[in-house]
């Protein structure tokens, strides 16, 4: 009986919808001049020619079609594709303020408490307020070289341990598992000067557990209907609760197991400004103070387990399988690290930009394996116009970062896994946003901080492991699987190979 109700109330829905789609439909015809695309449908827009699959290479093909700027009419959302280094820099930076801030969605309106961390907030005091207390502790050179010795113990603990192992040399491993613990000590130092002792650890299992399904769950395209078009939202109930349950359980363990000892131990211990140890204790002075609440601290967290840990993991991941796909362009890199710094001596942080060959593979990794290949999406709170265009008020605006770094009329032989070409004819490009057709961590005011913690980790962990271990598929295969596996804002390899790594001797 409920089934029926729910049933007749989602028809009435869909028709009340239909006529006031169509009204507002020939309302906007007259007032904007509307970006091209696909003609949209009443109610359901281009939702069901395109889908719910909307990864950066299906929007490559769209842009092809339509051109360097098109909209998408998905449901009630207007989504904007801006897919040319001349738009990009329109959007990121000339129209910075306009598109400055964030649109979210059912599911990350969850996670993230509706906007109360900074990643997703919409761009205003708010945001403001939260990148200037999360810069001082996580985002600045000083950062860099308090931690940087950590990171160089977390590498070499990475390296003895794949020594130990004689299954590493033969039949090959499954190194994602051991560089994950690492990832995780990484930044678990930085935030509370603590660390997970093996993979068995219980609270690192339970932390990888319900990270792993928030980012399943966060990344999926399956929840897309319900969004795009909220009559249809009953039908993601379950979705939501479980949801809402992991949230919940996150934010929990974030609490109880780390943020309060932390207060615990500050507590006893005793801290000044001179002498604050880890990032939670700058937010938690500044919430102390009254300039963020108890919420947002955990938010503060909730955007670190996600954004800084497994994006840069998600990088190692695809130079590692690069390197392995390519072995002249791994001995190449062991030779630059044997004669730059010598054998056997292990690179530090100050090495990495001593190794230009080094450099330019993790440029080519993040130019090729883009991480997040359409940047998180932006938004204009107001009407706005672009490239002659009016964009109505709180459209969705993807920059197709991915394809701005692939696309041949701007590159030569996108397709190719060839570091050279950062000593070559690109030489001058950078990762921090320097030419607007190489973006891996966007540019402008909604950049991504972490650029300046992600590079030194890749370049230490693939220096260390290059230079320690010749990397092999395993046995009887020549290559391994480097299908993308494509999320809401995510390029992560799908297959998490087994691999070889013979130890060199010096």
């Amino acid at each position: 009986m409920m089934d029926l109700l729910l049933l007749e109330k989602t028809l009435l829905g869909l028709f009340a919808a239909i006529v006031i789609a169509a009204v507002v439909s020939k309302l906007r015809g007259k007032k904007f001049k509307l970006p091209p695309g696909p003609i949209p449908v009443p109610i359901f827009g281009n939702w069901l020619q395109v889908g719910d699959d909307l990864n950066h290479r299906n929007l490559t093909e769209y842009a092809k079609k339509f051109g360097d700027i098109l909209m998408l009419r998905m449901g009630q959302r207007n989504l904007v594709v801006v897919s040319s280094p001349e738009l990009a820099k329109e959007v990121l930076h000339t129209q910075g303020v306009e598109f400055g801030s964030r649109t979210r969605n059912v599911v990350f309106d969850i996670f993230t408490g509706k906007g109360q961390d900074m990643v997703f907030t919409v761009y205003g005091e708010h945001w403001r307020k939260m990148r200037r207390i999360m810069t001082v502790p996580f985002f600045t050179n000083k950062v860099v070289q308090q931690n940087r010795h950590g990171w160089e113990a977390e590498a070499a603990a990475v390296v003895d341990d794949v020594r130990k192992n004689p299954a590493a040399a033969t039949e090959g491993i499954v190194l994602r598992r051991r560089l994950q613990l690492m990832m995780y000590n990484n930044m678990y130092r930085i935030m509370f000067d603590r660390r997970f002792e093996s993979e068995e650890d219980p609270l690192f299992l339970k932390l990888k557990a319900l990270n792993g399904e928030r980012s399943r769950l966060a990344q999926s395209f399956e929840y897309n209907y319900g969004d795009f078009i909220p009559v249809l939202r009953p039908f993601l109930r379950g979705y939501l609760k479980i949801c809402r349950e992991v949230k919940e359980k996150r934010i929990k363990l974030f609490k109880d197991y780390f943020v309060d000892e932390r207060k615990k131990l500050t507590s006893t211990k005793g801290t000044d400004s001179e002498g604050l140890k880890c990032a939670i204790d700058h937010i938690l002075e500044a919430q102390q103070k009254g300039e963020i609440n108890e919420d947002n601290v955990l938010y503060i967290v909730e955007n670190i387990n996600v954004a800084a840990i497994e994006t840069t993991l998600w990088s190692i991941e695809w130079g590692i399988a690069e390197l392995i796909n390519h072995p002249e362009i791994q001995k190449k890199l062991r030779d630059e690290i044997d004669t730059l710094v010598g054998p056997g001596v292990q690179i530090t942080e100050p090495d990495t930009y001593r190794l230009p060959y080094l450099q330019a593979v993790v440029k080519e990794t993040l130019r090729l394996r883009m991480a997040i290949p359409l940047l998180v999406p932006h938004m204009n709170l107001h009407d706005a116009k672009l490239a002659g265009y009016d964009i109505p008020a709180e459209s969705k605006i993807l920059v197709n970062a991915w394809f701005l770094a692939n696309d041949e009329a701007h590159w030569k032989k996108p397709e190719e896994f060839r570091p050279e070409r950062f000593l070559e004819e690109e030489s001058n490009v950078e990762a921090n946003g320097n030419d607007f057709r190489y973006l891996p961590f966007g540019v402008g005011r909604r950049s991504c901080p972490g650029i300046i913690l992600a590079l030194p980790i890749l370049g230490i962990t693939l220096g260390r492991l290059v230079q320690n271990f010749e990397m092999l598929p395993p046995p009887g295969e020549s290559k391994i699987d480097t299908t993308g596996k494509a999320g809401q804002f995510s390029l992560q390899i799908l297959k998490h190979s087994t691999i070889v790594l013979k130890p060199r001797s010096f």
